[in-house]
């Protein structure tokens, strides 16, 4: 389990601790990073004298912003099966991180977006911030939540997770765990102590040890805009097409619902159809597993749609923030074209 310049792995006490170490980059997710950490969560799962493991990532601005994108733009572009190959193994990751068998602490302070949504939320103890500012914004890219988010998503109280995923907004602490991404607040400033807490629990320290631990130090997260605003959000977000939301948030008076309107319009029309008709099969699927391979199949669709290539050009190449989606209305995009990212990735992620 050696260290890289990219993901620092540590022993301390026994916790077996994995450090996110791009910080210029905000902590994206490589492959290369994810054949560090799969082998080290591995190692410390075998390793009797590790209790624990603790995921954070460096630098301070934030936990994981996402996968590389610029990676999978190119990867694309270029015909290469670099990008495949990143979401095969990422996924794999994912889904050993929600069948780990020690506790798996995640301190997701800071900027949590996409792929850091991944490594976080299918562990079993999750820690925010007063910092934490998570997003699934795939939808503003041509793309759509993966990592196992249809899974996620359509978990959340009501509509919370279809207003997620299709407004791709930030939340902060109280709303993260109102979705239930989250399991408890702790001030950014007693990370340290939170890690030497749990770093100093004996080998034998069990999952219900590290979450009273956790509870000790944990405060109030404050008020979530989501639960606030519940009964709005389940109103105009349960229908099953993005044509009827939006009509439905037209007709619903006040600042939230026209902000959500005004946001759901911007984004990709492609994506948004495939978004939800991707949570809506997630509410129904077995578990995880099926929704990984579901979402895998969609990720090999992406690379030759032409809004993947646009949002990512607008949003981290050019920068101006005025992608040119195609086609540009909702109305345009067809069931067939959605249908086309439902044809299962070969070979599946998991047996069956």
């Amino acid at each position: 389990m050696d260290s890289t310049d990219e993901v620092i792995i540590e022993r301390r006490g026994s916790a077996g601790i994995i450090k996110l170490n791009r910080p210029k980059a905000l902590n994206s997710l490589t492959l290369s990073m994810v054949r560090v950490i799969a082998p080290a969560l591995e190692g410390f799962a075998a390793d009797p004298a590790i209790a624990s493991v603790i995921v954070l990532g460096e630098g301070g601005r934030g936990f994981c912003a996402g996968g590389d994108i610029r990676v999978l733009h190119r990867s694309g572009k270029e015909g290469t099966d670099e990008a495949e190959t990143f979401w095969r193994e990422e996924f794999l990751l994912n889904h050993a991180i929600s069948r780990y068998p020690k506790p798996y602490v995640v301190l997701m302070d800071g900027i949590t977006m996409g792929g850091g949504v991944g490594l976080s939320a299918h562990g079993s103890h999750r820690v925010v911030t007063e910092r934490t500012c998570l997003a699934m914004p795939e939808t503003g890219i041509g793309y759509f939540p993966d990592v196992g988010a249809t899974w996620l998503l359509p978990r959340a109280p009501g509509e919370a997770g279809t207003w997620m995923g299709l407004t791709g907004q930030t939340v902060g602490a109280a709303d993260v765990i109102h979705a239930g991404f989250a399991d408890h607040c702790v001030a950014s400033s007693a990370l340290p102590a939170l890690i030497d807490a749990i770093a100093a629990l004996p080998a034998a320290a069990s999952t219900a040890d590290v979450h009273a631990l956790i509870r000790t130090m944990a405060v109030d997260a404050g008020e979530s805009r989501l639960a606030a605003n519940r009964d709005v959000i389940d109103r105009t977000f349960s229908a099953d097409t993005v044509e009827e939301i939006l009509k439905a948030l037209a007709g619903e008076p006040g600042e939230f619902a026209a902000e959500a309107a005004s946001v759901v319009a911007s984004r990709s029309p492609t994506s948004l159809k495939l978004t939800l008709r991707l949570l809506r099969a997630g509410r129904t699927s077995a578990d995880l597993a099926e929704c990984l391979d579901r979402e895998l199949g969609a990720c090999k669709g992406i690379l030759y749609n032409h809004d993947f290539y646009e949002g990512v050009r607008a949003a981290v190449i050019d920068k101006d923030r005025n992608p040119k989606w195609s086609p540009a209305s909702l109305s345009e995009v067809t069931a067939d074209a959605i249908d086309r990212f439902f044809i299962p990735a070969q070979p599946p992620l998991f047996a069956r």
